[in-house]
């Protein structure tokens, strides 16, 4: 057992454990089809995966709320707001190093707490150089980088309650999913080079983008297989190094 809600101190103590992984979510609409707590649901069901499998690892309490702002147009967002999600990631992770662990991994299951992650991480390191972080920020992006290639029919796999999440979630939750209310929706205008910094009714009317009538079940069971092989490889390599990111000098001499 290592799921922190679950377990006594006696157990805790009994652990012996020297690192964390927290799950980072939210509650808001994805689409009319997933449960509104999508995103805490994929990043601590991967935390879970990813403890089961590297020895002396923790899991936290996920974090359920998150920074969605950008989404509460649609039914029913609850949201933190920037300074007090910053707030709540940097204090866990406070917590976690006064517990005399310094080494924090951190699964990030929504694209509205991206920011506050980089910024609490960045307070920690600045008031305690010894914390060890590392974090997954963007699982959906890089999950069709690992997923073999033609995995997804449509924008590869992206979007809020697209292709890629709504098929994680069938596969990891499918009681709470309602498959016959996915839509698609891929916005066409969107620049290619340039980022928009949109309110998300202003691409959607449906609170999803992407197209979630193609997801499946399979396709999110090759997401998750190749997402906690990726973290439990990177992690098991920190492990192997001590956490210490640059153990050798570059030996070759500049020409003059």
């Amino acid at each position: 057992m290592n799921e922190l809600l679950k377990m006594t101190a006696h157990q805790v103590k009994e652990g012996k454990f020297d690192k964390v992984i927290l799950a980072i979510g939210s509650c808001e609409a994805h689409g009319q089809h997933l449960a509104e707590g999508c995103d805490t649901i994929v990043s601590y069901e991967l935390s879970k995966q990813v403890a089961d499998r590297v020895p002396g690892m923790l899991v936290l309490p996920p974090i359920t709320v998150g920074y969605s702002g950008h989404y509460d147009t649609f039914p029913f967002t609850l949201t933190f707001d920037y300074e007090t999600m910053i707030h709540v990631i940097f204090d866990i992770m406070e917590s976690v190093l006064r517990n005399g662990i310094n080494k924090i991994f951190l699964m990030n299951g929504h694209d509205g707490n991206i920011a506050p992650i980089e910024i609490a991480a960045r307070k920690i390191k600045e008031k305690y150089p010894d914390a060890r972080i590392a974090s997954l920020p963007e699982w959906w992006v890089i999950a069709g980088k690992l997923v073999p290639e033609g995995t997804f029919e449509v924008w590869n796999g992206l979007g809020h309650a697209g292709e890629g999440e709504s098929s994680i979630a069938y596969h990891l939750f499918p009681q709470w999913c309602e498959p016959d209310q996915a839509t698609c929706v891929v916005p066409d205008h969107l620049p290619e080079h340039v980022d928009i910094k949109w309110d998300f009714a202003e691409i959607t009317d449906t609170a999803q983008t992407g197209d979630a009538t193609v997801a499946t079940a399979a396709k999110g069971k090759l997401m998750n297989d190749c997402l906690v092989e990726a973290v439990v490889k990177d992690i098991e390599e920190l492990d192997k190094n001590g956490w210490n990111y640059n153990t050798s000098r570059c030996t070759t001499k500049l020409k003059k």
